[in-house]
């Protein structure tokens, strides 16, 4: 854990794979992140900070992490599967 972190972050795996990570010290429950997801992934808990009431429904679209302006919250996608690149013949 990071020095300035006085508590862990929240991270959260939906189905689809990605992850969905929230640093609670650094929310001041400001609903911008809340009110620019497209799936209504995100919510406020009890005390007023960000959490991922349904993951299920996240699309990796990172509009919350791009509008966040405490950077509170980040969402890593899952990495694509490539296919096997098959060697040319020669």
């Amino acid at each position: 854990m990071k020095k300035f972190l006085l508590q862990e972050p929240v991270q959260v795996e939906t189905p689809a794979g990605h992850r969905i990570t929230t640093i609670r010290h650094f929310c001041k429950g400001c609903r911008i992140c809340v009110a620019f997801c497209p799936k209504q992934v995100l919510g406020l808990d009890d005390r007023f900070k960000v959490a991922a009431l349904h993951p299920e429904r996240c699309i990796a679209c990172r509009m919350c992490e791009l509008r966040c302006p405490d950077l509170a919250i980040y969402v890593t996608r899952k990495p694509a599967a490539r296919a096997p690149v098959e060697a040319a013949p020669r």
